[in-house]
């Protein structure tokens, strides 16, 4: 690889992990609201306040679990971050209307990698949004798993979107110090994106993130 691949830590909880997060070099910062399941969710209005204190160039993801187009936009603008990233499967024509009414704000698709079919999910996908974002979430499930599982999908199935994609794709799913750099080699990804991994009891941990970006580097 030219370059290290940019490091997202999802799950913020307050400004004081925000400010840790990026004093550890996190381009990327994951902000959670409402969700069926999983770790991490806040507030909208605690979303908002850490957003307009995080500095430019570091990225502000807004997760959503929402699919409507008109809820997506009014939640945007109530929270503020720069970047969608649309956890669920969107129906038909909804990039295209994020697009229009959100101008300069990054679309993030987030592909949960199950089989064959997220592949072909995923390069259906690439052309309408920003990037992608490959977790092991399982939106099949009767109460929806859409991130926040700890767990490692099929990296072969990740290369594989890797390969065939044009926009750059970050990689989550159970990533940790001792895993990282394998996952690094076998998928490629422009971006790691960090939850559990680098937590203890629930809160971002230093010595954790610290290891972490000692193994991405050494990969």
């Amino acid at each position: 690889m030219n370059s290290l691949p940019r490091i997202k830590i999802c799950c913020i909880r307050d400004p004081a992990e925000a400010r840790l997060a990026i004093q550890c070099g996190a381009a990327a910062l994951g902000l959670v609201s409402a969700m069926p399941s999983g770790p991490g969710p806040i507030g909208e209005d605690e979303i908002a306040a850490i957003a307009a204190q995080v500095p430019p160039p570091v990225a502000s993801f807004l997760l959503t679990s929402l699919t409507d187009a008109g809820a997506i936009i009014a939640q945007q603008r109530r929270c503020r971050c720069n970047t969608l990233q649309l956890v669920d499967a969107v129906p038909a024509g909804i990039h295209a209307q994020l697009r229009a009414a959100l101008p300069g704000i990054a679309l993030v698709q987030v592909i949960h990698v199950l089989d064959q079919g997220s592949v072909d999910e995923a390069e259906a996908l690439a052309p309408h949004v920003d990037a992608l974002l490959l977790d092991s979430g399982n939106p099949r499930l009767a109460v929806k798993q859409l991130g926040g599982t700890g767990r490692v999908h099929d990296w072969r199935l990740s290369r594989q979107i890797v390969e065939r994609c044009s926009r750059p794709v970050f990689l989550a799913g159970g990533l940790r110090p001792d895993n990282v750099a394998e996952a690094i080699r076998q998928v490629r990804p422009f971006g790691l994106d960090l939850c559990t991994g680098v937590r203890t009891d629930g809160r971002l941990d230093a010595a954790k993130l610290a290891a972490f970006q000692r193994a991405v580097a050494a990969a």
